[in-house]
């Protein structure tokens, strides 16, 4: 983004991959949210309006696929880019995942310099659209 960097929703289940990504983000000048289950997302996506979502898939309460199907029909959030993250890489995870509309997929484990590659190549082509909140 121009002056101020963006703001992202991480959403991972699992409290180490929630912290890689978090101190990555951060020191690049990100600024992070997090969120432990597929619920709480939908609530911080709501309530705080992030520019990017970084969302697992398997997670409990609601996964990943029902949280984005949800924010991707919920006007306030619809045009919120969704990278998604998955322990089960496979051609039609990733298939579902575009179906679904997510505008990035990263199989684990994930080398964080790829997943700062794919946010920074998410937040500007929502940027160029007008997209992000």
């Amino acid at each position: 983004m121009t002056t101020q960097k963006a703001k992202i929703l991480v959403a991972d289940d699992d409290p180490a991959i929630q912290e890689l990504i978090r101190l990555n983000l951060e020191v690049q000048g990100y600024q992070v949210i997090v969120a432990s289950n597929g619920v709480e997302t939908v609530r911080k996506a709501l309530s705080e309006r992030p520019d990017l979502i970084v969302l697992d898939i398997l997670m409990p309460e609601m996964d990943g696929y029902e949280v984005m199907r949800l924010l991707k029909t919920t006007e306030e959030t619809s045009n919120i880019p969704i990278i998604v993250l998955t322990a089960y890489a496979s051609d039609s995870g990733a298939l579902i995942s575009w179906i679904e509309g997510a505008e990035g997929y990263l199989a684990k484990p994930f080398n964080p310099d790829e997943l700062l590659m794919l946010v920074e190549r998410v937040l500007g082509s929502a940027e160029k659209a007008g997209g992000g909140k």
